[in-house]
């Protein structure tokens, strides 16, 4: 019995580090889509484009105004995809809110491949009795 505490201990403590780096992955994307942004904003903007542009599809400003709703909602998705790993990890860490663990592991599985990748093994650790056992025995303390 000693033995099974150990070892959920330790698949507790690396998914808390897994968890924070999927959170950093998420912000990297995100530093990733501010460039993207800021490239996209330098060329469609740029009257040399303008001037070189033919009659047969739309004004590059009008494909960017469009284009411009994609980097809210994956900048949103980022966001809360990394605000929610870092708390799942502090979460894990403390061995407190398993349910929102659980709810975040869901959503990464969307987050191919790595947060696929962690949430399975996140549900598969956090779904085990013996896990369970301390989660219930630290709320209670």
């Amino acid at each position: 019995m000693c033995d099974r505490r150990k070892v959920d201990a330790d698949h507790l403590q690396l998914l808390a580090v897994f968890h924070f780096v999927l959170a950093g992955f998420a912000v990297a994307g995100l530093a990733f889509l501010g460039l993207h942004y800021a490239l996209m904003h330098a060329f469609l903007t740029n009257p040399a484009m303008l001037a070189n542009q033919k009659g047969g599809g739309p004004p590059p400003q009008a494909f960017f105004a469009i284009f411009k709703w994609f980097y809210v909602i994956f900048g949103i998705m980022l966001v809360i995809a990394a605000l929610g790993n870092l708390l799942s990890g502090l979460f894990i860490k403390k061995r407190k809110h398993r349910t929102f663990s659980l709810i975040v592991a869901g959503l990464d599985i969307l987050q191919i491949p790595f947060g696929t990748v962690l949430g399975v093994f996140t549900l598969v650790v956090l779904l085990r009795e013996s896990v369970l056992e301390i989660y219930s025995a630290s709320s209670s303390a």
